[in-house]
């Protein structure tokens, strides 16, 4: 299925999933009467959802070419940064506990990614070569 198809198909799936959560639980129409009210929100609706849109382009196109490990990589990096950055900004103080999670969870997955890339494969390059030729295009089915 093309990138294209895919972005579309989920983007219609959560269309239909938030409205009918709107629906279910009463706030579609104080929601539209919301958005009557304020009819500036109608350009940062659209800004959202440009944003949004954009952001699924890059996500999916950065797991096809590199992997969903290196995507990992890089969203969980954006969310070390954004912790430290509001640990700076709004002078909130991590405890001890916190600091060994963070190192825990932030190493592991960097030293993960650090070795993906050396040669541990136990096969030689013409065996790797071949094997992988005659996979099928989905991932490790024969």
């Amino acid at each position: 299925m093309e990138i294209h198809n895919q972005i579309f198909y989920t983007t219609l799936c959560s269309c239909f999933l938030s409205l009918t959560g709107l629906i279910l639980q009463g706030n579609l129409l104080v929601a539209v009467d919301f958005a009557h009210r304020h009819n500036d929100c109608f350009f940062d609706i659209a800004l959202l959802s440009t944003v949004a849109t954009a952001s699924q382009f890059f996500i999916s196109y950065t797991i096809r070419t590199f992997g969903a490990l290196t995507f990992a990589t890089i969203m969980t990096t954006r969310q070390l940064v954004s912790i430290l950055l509001s640990c700076l900004w709004f002078a909130h103080p991590l405890s001890s506990a916190q600091w060994v999670g963070a190192v825990f969870v932030f190493g592991s997955l960097y030293v993960k990614s650090l070795f993906r890339n050396n040669d541990l494969n136990p096969l030689p390059p013409n065996v790797q070569n071949k094997a992988s030729s005659e996979l099928s295009p989905l991932k490790g089915i024969p």
